[in-house]
């Protein structure tokens, strides 16, 4: 487990750079993420929604408000629009996170963890614990890119895989662009219910399953 979670520390250690890098330089802010959407919903709804896939898309390398984009997404294209190119953004973002680290993964993992005894020992503590790992994955901002990756390096089922991103991705994305539709600038308050709902939700989760597995050990 201390190796598992050594290659996650590094993997979001360099996403955590990015989000900093990106925050302090007031790339792509909260702010200029609204005036893209609304400049774009003044030209054609699939303008928006592509918009939105492409955000979510590069979320995977430059740390994007994922929560957010699809509370606006809801909020400029409605419920079911805002959720369909939602998924298609994060589905995307998952899929190319996975097949890039499982391509390229071998000689980062190689780096990391010398010894043949503990990169095997990493690799079958994520495929035992992964599944859980992307489920709850959206407790935390980044930890959904992170595991993709640590996915594709351990060279996880990719159906696997996929069924577990989507099994999470979908409920969640469905309440926050739902949330998302029935709000407005001045009264936030169902998307502010729904975010706050989802990660309670998320966190006590990850309270019991880690109880649980601590348990049993």
């Amino acid at each position: 487990m201390r190796q598992l979670i050594k290659i996650f520390l590094i993997i979001a250690t360099i996403f955590i750079s990015i989000f900093f890098i990106m925050k302090f330089t007031g790339i792509l802010s909260i702010e200029q993420i609204k005036e893209l959407l609304e400049q774009a919903k003044n030209v054609s709804p699939l303008y928006v929604g592509a918009l939105v896939v492409a955000l979510l898309f590069i979320d995977l390398f430059i740390a994007i408000p994922t929560l957010t984009t699809i509370i606006l997404a809801g909020y400029f294209l409605g419920f079911m629009l805002g959720a369909l190119f939602s998924i298609i953004g994060i589905l995307l973002a998952g899929t190319v996170g996975y097949i890039l680290s499982r391509r390229y993964g071998d000689s980062f993992l190689l780096f990391l963890i010398k010894d043949d005894d503990k990169r095997i020992d990493a690799i079958e503590t994520f495929h035992k614990h992964g599944f859980v790992t992307i489920l709850l994955s959206r407790a935390i901002p980044l930890l959904p890119e992170a595991s993709a990756c640590l996915s594709g390096i351990t060279k996880m089922e990719f159906k696997k895989f996929l069924f577990a991103w989507l099994l999470s991705a979908i409920p969640y994305v469905l309440i926050i662009s739902y949330a998302g539709s029935i709000s407005t600038f001045n009264d936030p308050k169902p998307a502010i219910v729904a975010a706050i709902g989802l990660s309670a939700f998320f966190w006590i989760s990850w309270f019991f399953y880690h109880k649980k597995h601590k348990s049993a050990t």
